[in-house]
């Protein structure tokens, strides 16, 4: 018998530090309001382009180093 394999959900990058930026960015996870607000209603492929959209963010503002 074949059986689906169900994906765990993608958990929030949420690090409990929550200020927004001038653009409405959390200072913590780097999520835009709309993200952090559309979050729960995300599939697992949407969530990973918003980290994507968080990695590129706390580069592009120094928070991390790397490519």
């Amino acid at each position: 018998m074949s059986e689906a394999v169900r994906e765990r959900p993608v958990a929030s990058p949420c690090v409990s530090i929550c200020a927004l930026d001038e653009q409405d960015v959390c200072t913590g996870c780097q999520r835009s309001v709309a993200e952090i607000g559309a979050w729960g209603r995300m599939n697992n492929a949407e969530r990973r382009q918003v980290l994507e959209r968080c990695h590129q963010r706390a580069l592009a503002a120094g928070l991390i180093i790397g490519a």
